[in-house]
């Protein structure tokens, strides 16, 4: 998208609630709070009142020579576990109300005791206060993203951030540079300090995984623009895209299940539920702990992206809605529902039909000649009941 501070005060100017602007970077170093310090200049330049609300320089000389002439709201300190630590000020800046603030390191979880878990919730405050960002991340934060970043690199990135929160941006820029490039700040120290350089280079700074993950962030940057397009068309369409995901107890696969749905719905600007079936030997007397514990956390996981959740029950006798507290508690967009049909097929379509889905998404099954000769494969049953209908499926290894 377009990348100018005029661009930006054009939007500022057509709305009354804060816009947002998204740097997006590939991996640290790239230069984000660097542009975001430039843009600010000119800016003020322009007479508009921007200030800092946070920027992490990271000790580099050329982002630091940046911060002079920028007006800076105070950071709050907090003393944590005998030390005195220093976090970004949420209600100075909403006080203060300016025009923009500048907050840098948006995946950053907030100290214990601070208003909300993460960063990214502060500013959507700001946004729904009128208070216009400009904001950064890297790319592996991006919570869809998380499994593919895993695969690439051997990390777990912990801190994350929803889809959702990226698809509300007005304006996303990518911030670019050559793998070689970035590689030799590194090792000259313009990145990190001494001490961090060589474990950089063990994990993220590689030259196969800076292109994959530049691949990927520019690949956000496009699917930002293409949902605004799809959207508008999708205003003057009749067809409506749906997707839903068919989650189970198994863990790593309902997760995959879960962001690839959050992705394509991303891609298609359309909207997406997730369906988990109780089978009996889920029961609470019989689930595992550890096992519904997975389970939960995937749902809300889901729920984080950006979905609704249902749940329903099937069982021999016909389903039965679910009574346990604790199900129904995981987010308030979640819906405990009742059904009369007896197999897992049986409910996962009638969800779809009820929902309107236009796509399921389901993980790919596990063999077995027992559930084939018994006709509980669930899997070729769901295909045999949608076959003749306009609802396609997507399969996830």
């Amino acid at each position: 998208m377009k990348n100018s501070p005029d661009y930006f005060l054009q939007l500022i100017q057509k709305s009354k609630k804060g816009r947002l602007k998204v740097y997006i970077g590939m991996i640290a170093g790239v230069g984000k709070s660097y542009r975001m310090l430039q843009e600010a200049h000119d800016l003020l330049k322009a007479g508009v009142d921007i200030r800092i609300g946070f920027i992490e320089t990271h000790g580099r000389e050329e982002t630091e020579a940046l911060i002079e002439g920028i007006p800076l709201i105070p950071l709050r300190e907090v003393f944590y576990k005998g030390k005195v630590l220093r976090e970004m000020d949420l209600e100075a800046i909403l006080r203060l109300k300016p025009s923009i603030v500048i907050v840098d390191e948006l995946a950053h979880t907030n100290i214990p005791g601070s208003l909300h878990a993460k960063r990214w919730e502060d500013v959507e405050v700001l946004i729904d206060a009128g208070i216009h960002v400009i904001t950064a991340f890297n790319v592996q934060h991006l919570e869809s993203l998380n499994d593919k970043v895993k695969q690439l690199s051997g990390i777990e990135v912990t801190e994350r951030i929803p889809d959702t929160f990226l698809r509300k941006a007005d304006e996303v820029v990518s911030i670019d540079l050559p793998a070689d490039d970035l590689i030799k700040r590194l090792k000259e120290g313009k990145i990190y300090k001494e001490e961090k350089i060589q474990q950089a280079l063990s994990n993220f700074f590689q030259a196969k995984k800076i292109l994959q993950l530049r691949e990927l962030a520019l690949l956000q940057v496009a699917k930002n623009l293409e949902s605004k397009i799809n959207f508008i068309q999708q205003q003057q369409s009749s067809i409506i895209e749906r997707f839903m995901a068919c989650v189970s107890t198994e863990e790593v696969l309902a997760k995959k299940v879960i962001r690839k749905t959050a992705r394509l719905a991303n891609n298609y600007h359309a909207e997406w539920f997730v369906v988990y079936v109780k089978t009996p030997k889920e029961s609470t007397e019989k689930i595992n702990v550890r096992t519904e514990t997975k389970l939960l956390q995937n749902l809300k996981l889901a729920s984080t992206l950006g979905a609704n959740v249902y749940i329903y029950e099937s069982n021999s006798k016909g389903a039965n809605p679910i009574q346990e507290i604790h199900y129904q508690t995981i987010h308030q967009g979640t819906r405990v529902i009742s059904s009369e049909h007896k197999t897992i097929a049986d409910v996962l379509f009638e969800a779809a039909k009820n929902h309107q889905a236009t796509n399921i998404v389901i993980g790919k099954p596990k063999q077995s000649i027992w559930r084939n000769i018994s006709g509980q494969n669930h899997f070729h049953n769901l295909v045999q009941l949608i076959s003749p209908t306009d609802i396609d499926l997507i399969v996830v290894t």
